[in-house]
């Protein structure tokens, strides 16, 4: 039998949502094994003098719990 767990975890990019989540998954696969999916819950910009100049992610990270 297998169980899951999920933990939310938040990242940011100056680039674009799609790196931001990307580099949340690459750090939380440095600390957690087994993950299995991911999704985005929030998704947030920063302005600063009118310009974006960053992109936010709130993720939901669902992972298999070792025996």
């Amino acid at each position: 039998m297998s169980i899951a767990k999920t933990s939310e975890i938040s990242a940011s990019s100056s680039k674009g949502f799609e790196d931001a989540a990307c580099k949340g998954i690459k750090r939380f696969s440095k600390t957690i094994n087994n993950i299995e999916g991911a999704w985005i819950k929030e998704q947030k910009v920063v302005v600063k003098d009118g310009e974006v100049s960053e992109y936010r992610v709130v993720m939901k990270v669902s992972f298999l719990l070792e025996d």
